[in-house]
């Protein structure tokens, strides 16, 4: 009994521990002129109930809807690149924020992330139609895979996945060879049995020289795809510092992909 609260115990006290090291939320909400300022707005509404932000420039010739899922850190509010780059070739691009990051109200933790990101994707697709994409950038990419594997009946046109891992177990083990890691997470990000089952266009992402999730991850969950599969190296580009390694024509390769553009 006593060897059974003490893994209790430490079970509990891991879980914690788990937290505080893969989750890094950021309570910063833009203000109107920082919007004005990036060329987003508050999505669906704001700020009192807002799910992420979405680009306000006008696009001409719309492609579709790209819904991004950020890594554990920071806000949807700092990833405008995503927008930027992506509306300037014909994708609204909404950036959903996680509970608890922002001025979003709710758990951390995968099961609180990915339902409530499906809540995000049947809101968009209910609002603009099809296509749809999703693109998982870090953790998010856990997010994404975690969207199309639990609600199946949800038409995902394609999926982008910038700097991912094969499950975060391997990534766990990694940088605690030591402790046992295997006994006491709770959060999974499982991308290999995620995507086990999704036949849709999937374009995986890698940074070179990744310090946090070393290119191995991503050749490790590619190499598991069995479906419609393309994968990118950025060259020299480490986990923080990839988005400077793509450019505008980069972006629409890699939309074009997904979409089956290249294939006409």
């Amino acid at each position: 009994m006593k060897f059974i609260m003490i893994l209790s115990v430490m079970a509990l006290s891991s879980c914690n521990l788990q937290y505080s090291l893969l989750y890094y939320p950021s309570p910063f909400v833009p203000s109107e002129g920082e919007l004005a300022a990036h060329n987003i707005q508050f999505w669906p509404s704001g700020p009192s109930d807002y799910r992420g932000f979405i680009g306000a420039a006008q696009i001409r010739d719309m492609k579709g809807t790209v819904i991004v899922f950020h890594g554990n850190a920071g806000t949807a509010a700092d990833r405008v690149y995503y927008a930027t780059a992506l509306g300037s070739i014909g994708y609204r691009v909404i950036l959903a924020e996680y509970p608890g990051y922002g001025a979003r109200k709710g758990e951390l933790g995968e099961a609180a992330f990915v339902k409530d990101a499906q809540a995000t994707v049947r809101l968009a697709a209910e609002t603009y139609g099809e296509p749809i994409f999703l693109l998982g950038e870090s953790l998010g990419c856990g997010v994404a895979t975690g969207v199309v594997d639990k609600d199946r009946s949800l038409k995902i046109a394609g999926i982008i996945l910038v700097t991912p891992w094969d499950t975060l177990l391997a990534v766990a083990k990694l940088h605690f060879p030591f402790f046992p890691v295997r006994l006491f997470m709770k959060d999974k990000y499982d991308n290999i049995g995620n995507l086990k089952w999704f036949r849709g266009k999937i374009a995986i992402i890698g940074a070179e020289r990744d310090e946090i999730i070393p290119i191995r991850h991503a050749n490790a969950l590619y190499t598991s795809l069995s479906g419609n599969k393309k994968m990118w190296m950025l060259k020299g580009a480490g986990h923080n510092d990839w988005s400077t390694s793509v450019d505008v024509p980069k972006w629409q390769e890699f939309m074009d992909f997904v979409r089956g553009a290249d294939n006409k």
